[in-house]
């Protein structure tokens, strides 16, 4: 008697996205939206869309007779970022808030969100970002709300307009004026920018460098993540900076965790306090390494990637949660003040 086939597994029921109305959330946008997404959570969410790493400032600053609903600092280059927000449609009004508040705040960097961008308002934001300066960057970013059947609601980012980066980085490589040195910094520095991308790193890359090193944002200010390629030390190197008043305690603090942080990256690292009084590192370096060898370029990547991640991974956490004031000097108990002062003989 033949045996009976098994039966198929039942297979798990698959839900439907639902579009959710922003307003069964955010009631209100000054009371409620803005707050939520100044929140360290959210602000980071808005950045990954986007791929900037942004610091929360303040809220509702004033800016003449208008008030700002996020300032943001950019800590990859510590410069300003505007945000304006709408749970509605774009209209008009906020575009000249948005705009003023920009000037008056020298904001480099503009970020307008809205429940629908028209299309008359997404043309406006392509345009500035043809006709401003490479330094200035104009977002625009629908926020919409979704679930699954009684899930919990999760907010979402779009991108309707952004500067076109790939445009600017393609012109810049092919300028006549840069030096042979210039473009190969530049198309080094370009690859390793694609390959972050292409991992979905959490290492944001932005524009691709001229010069033999990059630096990338570790999420506070006074604290740098910097790839570097030296054509004579050959070498690479990896390295978090600090810099500021507080770089010294900030790098100690770290230093009494020394043992923890490499047994993480899983290598020893140079631990460099410096004779300037702002300025200290802690970096990794790999010998033997020719950045004029182009055939290598996918094996420097790999470990520039690789060693980018583990330092923003191990280090990130830690620097926010310093404290300059934790850090208090040993004494140094062998130095006698009296063996310094000259008695008058008697």
């Amino acid at each position: 008697m033949p045996s009976e086939s098994p039966k198929p597994a039942q297979k798990v029921t698959l839900g439907r996205l639902e579009k959710v109305d922003l307003r069964t959330y955010w009631r209100e946008e000054e009371a409620e939206f803005t707050p939520w997404l100044a929140q360290e959570d959210n602000i980071r969410l808005l950045g990954d869309a986007i791929a900037m790493e942004l610091e929360v400032v303040s809220q509702g600053q004033q800016v003449g007779s208008f008030h700002a609903d996020i300032l943001c600092r950019d800590t990859a280059s510590d410069r300003w970022v505007l945000i304006e927000n709408q749970l509605e449609p774009t209209d008009s009004k906020h575009l000249g808030r948005l705009l003023t508040c920009a000037a008056g705040l020298n904001a480099v960097t503009v970020i307008w969100i809205a429940s629908d961008f028209s299309p008359e308002h997404r043309a406006a934001i392509d345009w500035l970002n043809q006709i401003t300066q490479d330094q200035f960057h104009f977002f625009g970013l629908e926020i919409e709300l979704w679930r699954i059947g009684k899930s919990a609601l999760a907010p979402k980012f779009n991108i309707v307009s952004q500067p076109n980066g790939w445009t600017r980085t393609a012109a810049i490589a092919q300028e006549e004026s840069l030096t042979d040195s210039q473009r190969q910094n530049f198309n080094f520095w370009n690859g390793l920018c694609v390959q972050l991308d292409r991992r979905g790193s959490i290492v944001k890359p932005g524009d691709p460098s001229m010069k033999d090193y990059m630096s990338f944002a570790i999420g506070r200010a006074g604290f740098r993540l910097y790839a570097s390629a030296n054509i004579d030390d050959q070498e690479l190197t990896v390295e978090l900076a600090l810099s500021g008043e507080d770089a010294k305690p900030h790098f100690y603090l770290l230093e009494e965790d020394q043992e923890a942080i490499e047994a993480e990256i899983g290598t020893l690292l140079q631990w460099d306090d410096q004779t300037d009084p702002q300025e200290c590192s802690i970096y990794l370096s790999l010998p033997e390494a020719d950045p004029n060898d182009s055939e290598r370029w996918p094996e420097y990547y790999q470990w520039l990637c690789a060693y980018l991640e583990q330092f923003h991974e191990v280090f990130s956490d830690r620097i926010k949660r310093l404290n300059a004031n934790d850090y208090h000097p040993p004494v140094d108990y062998s130095f006698n003040p009296l063996k310094s002062i000259s008695l008058p003989d008697t």
